[in-house]
């Protein structure tokens, strides 16, 4: 048997090399969490972090961060007074769906805007305070926005924008 250097890589290789990559990450994000309990922080926010690994529209894993613990310069910890909560966007045929979780927060306290390819989301509970910019995957129609809120989790459903066909119409002769 010869070892093929041009062998391809399974899917679960892929995933071990994702893992490794992470396991890495989780292992400096420890010791730069460890720095910061340390030193302590000049407020009383709580520190909230969390990985979401899932498998984009392209077929490609990805890793998504969501809390209040940012890395800032020379990837040093940065702890905001701001959440930035966990946002699951779903592409349903001419519509698009988001759902975000908002534990702690009235319905009155949450403000929603929208632009032709972003969502913005705000919310001020009486112990959080979460903020997200949602970038959608493709153009919607910002006035066609329904939102609902129940249970702590936000589900915003839009209608995508109707493509025009680009160009001139020819006369022909």
């Amino acid at each position: 048997m010869s070892n093929n250097p041009k062998k391809k890589k399974s899917i679960f290789d892929v995933f071990d090399d994702i893992m490794r990559e992470m396991e890495e990450e989780m292992r400096e994000f420890e010791e730069s969490f460890e720095n910061l309990t340390k030193q302590g922080t000049k407020g009383e926010n709580p520190y909230y972090y969390g990985v979401r690994i899932f498998v984009g529209p392209d077929g490609i894993p990805k890793v998504e961060e969501f809390g209040n613990i940012k890395k800032g310069k020379f990837g040093k910890p940065i702890v905001s007074d701001e959440i930035e909560p966990m946002v699951d966007v779903i592409d349903h045929n001419d519509e698009i769906w988001i759902v975000a979780d908002l534990p702690g927060v009235a319905k009155e306290n949450i403000k929603v805007n929208a632009t032709e390819d972003k969502i913005y989301i705000k919310a001020t509970g009486d112990m959080r305070k979460y903020s997200k910019e949602v970038e959608l995957p493709s153009k919607i129609d910002p006035d066609s926005v329904k939102a609902t809120y129940k249970n702590g989790v936000l589900e915003i459903k839009v209608k995508k924008k109707k493509e025009e066909p680009k160009g001139k119409e020819i006369k022909i002769e």
